[in-house]
């Protein structure tokens, strides 16, 4: 199980990574039309994102115990948003001592 998630995230960053560096390459973000901005589905989309990091975010909290780490994984997940999430799951499960499974990585550090 552990090897499978590892591969499932390590392609998550993979494809999170591509298509972030293509989109960036056609347009600046900055630079989203006001059709878009105002379109209802963009807001509840955006709306969706947020609040699953936040929810990942509280996940975090939970299993770290230093302020210092909490606060950059805060920044990490509401500015790179799935890729900080692979990152730090990716790290979790290479933590992981030979032997130990899935509910070691639910646990608190």
């Amino acid at each position: 199980m552990i090897v499978l998630l590892r591969i499932l995230y390590a392609a998550i960053l993979l494809v999170m990574i591509v298509i972030t560096v293509l989109a960036a390459a056609q347009e600046n973000i900055l630079a989203i039309p006001p059709l878009v901005l105002n379109d209802p589905w963009f807001k509840a989309t955006l709306f969706d994102a947020y609040f699953a990091f936040l929810s990942f975010y509280l996940w975090i909290c939970y299993r770290e115990k230093s302020l210092s780490v909490k606060v950059f994984w805060l920044l990490a997940v509401a500015s790179l948003g799935n890729i900080a999430m692979s990152i730090y799951v990716l790290l979790a499960l290479y933590r992981l001592k030979a032997g130990e499974g899935v509910e070691k990585l639910f646990s608190r550090q």
